[in-house]
This record gives C-alpha cells, sequence and structure tokens, in this order.
C-alpha cells in the first residue's frame, strides 16, 4: 500500500480530510509512511506535525478526533482523500468546523472569516499556543 504513494522529498504526502457526510473539506495536513500505517491500523486519523516534528493524532489533546470512513488516493499517487466522521464539529484548532474559514473578498484583496468559532480555542487547549496550530 505504501509503495503505491508519491511520498514527497521530505517523506510527506498532503491529505484532505473530508466529512464522510457532508463532503464539506474539513482540512489539509500531512502525513508520512508512519502516520499512514497507523491511521490505516487504528482507523483514526493520524497526522504528521512539520512544526513539531512528530505524529500528531488528532484529537489527542481536544477530543476531536477524525474516525476513518475511507481513504482514496489521487491518479498521481501524491494526494491521499481521507472521508472522516469528525467527533465534536470541530476540525480547525481555531475553533471552527472545518479551517476553511477565510474568503477573499475579490472587491479589496482581503480575507474574511466568513465561519463562526463553535467554541473557543481557550476552553479547548487552555490556551491558543497549547492547541496544535503549525500542525501543517
Amino acid at each position: 500500500m505504501l509503495d503505491d504513494i508519491a511520498f514527497n522529498e521530505s517523506g510527506l504526502v498532503p491529505v484532505i480530510a473530508q466529512d464522510a457526510q457532508s463532503s464539506r473539506v474539513l482540512m489539509v495536513a500531512w502525513m508520512n509512511r508512519e502516520a499512514l500505517t497507523e491511521t490505516v491500523e487504528s482507523g483514526r486519523a493520524v497526522y504528521y506535525s512539520r512544526s513539531r516534528q512528530r505524529l500528531w493524532r488528532k484529537g489527542e489533546q481536544s477530543g476531536h478526533v477524525q474516525h476513518v470512513r475511507g481513504l482514496r488516493l489521487d491518479c498521481d499517487g501524491d494526494v491521499i482523500l481521507m472521508r472522516v466522521e469528525q467527533i465534536g464539529g470541530i476540525a480547525c484548532h481555531t475553533g471552527r468546523e472545518h479551517c476553511f474559514y477565510r474568503e477573499l473578498d475579490m472587491g479589496n484583496g482581503e480575507w474574511t472569516s466568513v465561519e463562526p468559532v463553535v467554541k473557543s480555542p481557550e476552553s479547548i487547549y487552555g490556551t491558543v499556543d497549547d492547541g496544535p496550530a503549525g500542525a501543517s
């Protein structure tokens, strides 16, 4: 299974996490071989945090676990689409349902937040700095 994936020069592959029910894109993260293997074996999303240089088990701090419902590999073998059940309804460390909450105003060229915070990061992680910011 791993040999079919075109990991980049850093040994990583981008992963798009998509809600299995709504098909909404929740987040994009990275996996290395170890993260992908653990994800397949456990049925829970495990990513590789480039900023922390370690595995990041989604929900390990927040409780917002992702149960894997399916994995797909794109035609070039260099991007994984992972369909998940998002526990707690929050995928983003900012306390939002998903990470794509900013929209470009084509008129003024500025990004605007268009999705509400479901739960404050402080109440999830204790402090904003404790969350998985930079888990990219």
